[in-house]
């Protein structure tokens, strides 16, 4: 495709259905390292969409509950080819991880770990930290437009690491810093002729926004009703729908905050236990795909433990199915209902200031999970794991500075954790 296509934006479907595809196999890093990708490709790279409409949809995905890197990738998709892009781009960047955390789960759950499989993981987890550790740098670099953008960071790291303060009140926090901020800012008339041209669909947007919540409510409602009729309200699968249904729409934070409060209940629950939900964490940091899918896993092991069939593999495979299922569902609810109007409200200076509050106080959460995961993987056991840290740094270096491509980095890393194996 030409320069010119790309700059009158007619990005094909077909070009971006392959793109969506990639990405599913390649988002690896969580959600910093998988925005790290996405600003890599999108906008640097691709040139689909510009900096400060990536960060503003960033910024929203980053006040709703669930997955913001999947969001992120629904929302950029809506963005280039209305509903079937959000569809495509939100549904491809969770379904090759469902297929390998189910693999991944089945060999957990009927073999234990492996020793191959464990030092190929050694190797992605070292990679990963280099890919979250590019995201601080990437990050902050786009958001950090004033002083008091870095103020804000420096806040929020301050605050979730020394002081542990929830990740809802942070943001909360930086929006009206943000806000305070606003006086600072000029609009220009450039966007206010954007606004107006948006402001004309309010009446299309209306209609739009309760059709898709009765659309989304009966996708909702048919597997619960099926489940009703098989199992009945006290059978565990039922339990699990509604559970992780909840879990969705109250969990704010990321995948660790999720976790945290998932593993609360299902653990006191007895669904699994406390050692099998960290192992879960450490298969989702090493597959492809949101974090959030460590919800999966949770669901795989909960029909494990607990079968509602004869089959043991396939309750398993129904609870992680409905789990996963109960957790994205509301994902694309809140962007196919909520976008729009974000999109309308584009160039409203106080949104558009606490927002831009809230992704700088992003790049200081980051880099909070950026030092937890890194000590985890470089220091375990209070001691040095010098092949960690010396893949890390190399990974860093070819991801920041010679722009590799993040699989060919993932996959090198997998195999350098192989061949320290073998010759160990």
């Amino acid at each position: 495709m030409s320069e010119k296509t790309r700059e009158e934006g007619q990005i094909l479907f077909g070009e971006a259905f392959r793109f969506w595809l990639k990405l599913g196999f390649i988002s690896f890093g969580g959600p910093a390292g998988q925005i790290a990708i996405m600003q890599r490709e999108l906008v640097e790279n691709k040139k689909w969409i510009d900096q400060d409409d990536f960060l503003h949809a960033l910024n929203y995905c980053m006040i709703l509950p669930g997955p913001e890197a999947q969001q992120l990738a629904t929302y950029i998709g809506w963005r280039l080819h209305g509903i079937k892009g959000g569809i495509v781009a939100g549904a491809f960047f969770v379904i090759p991880s469902i297929f390998f955390l189910f693999i991944l789960s089945y060999i957990y759950a009927a073999y234990g770990n492996l020793p191959e499989v464990s030092a190929i993981f050694d190797g992605f987890k070292a990679v990963v930290v280099a890919i979250v550790v590019e995201a601080v740098f990437k990050i902050a670099k786009k958001a950090f437009k004033t002083w008091w953008h870095i103020v804000i960071s420096a806040l929020a790291f301050v605050s979730i690491y020394f002081f542990y303060v929830p990740f809802p009140l942070i943001v909360l926090g930086a929006a009206v810093l943000g806000i305070l901020s606003s006086k600072f800012k000029v609009q220009s008339s450039k966007a206010n002729e954007q606004f107006e041209i948006i402001e004309d669909q309010k009446p299309k947007i209306k209609n739009r926004f309760f059709k898709i919540l009765l659309i989304f409510f009966l996708l909702w409602l048919l597997p619960f009703i099926l489940l009703l009729i098989f199992g009945g309200s006290n059978n565990l699968l039922t339990e699990t729908y509604l559970f992780f249904t909840q879990a969705a729409f109250v969990t704010f934070g990321g995948a660790y905050a999720v976790l945290a409060y998932v593993n609360q209940a299902v653990v006191s629950a007895g669904w699994i236990t406390a050692a099998q939900s960290v192992d879960g964490l450490a298969l989702a940091e090493t597959t492809p795909g949101p974090l959030i899918m460590v919800l999966q896993f949770v669901g795989f092991m909960t029909g494990w433990n607990n079968p509602a069939f004869a089959n043991q593999t396939l309750s398993a495979v129904t609870s992680g199915l409905l789990a996963t299922y109960a957790t994205f569902l509301p994902s694309f609810l809140f962007i196919f209902a909520g976008a729009p109007y974000i999109e309308r409200l584009r160039h409203n200076q106080k949104l558009n200031s606490a927002l831009s509050g809230v992704t700088a106080a992003v790049v200081g959460v980051i880099l909070n999970l950026a030092l937890m995961f890194g000590w985890a993987v470089v220091f375990p056991n209070m001691q040095v794991e010098v092949f960690a840290l010396g893949l890390a740094i190399l990974s860093f270096i070819a991801l920041y500075f010679f722009k590799i491509d993040v699989l060919i980095v993932v996959i090198g890393g997998g195999l350098c954790g192989l061949a320290k194996y073998f010759i160990t």
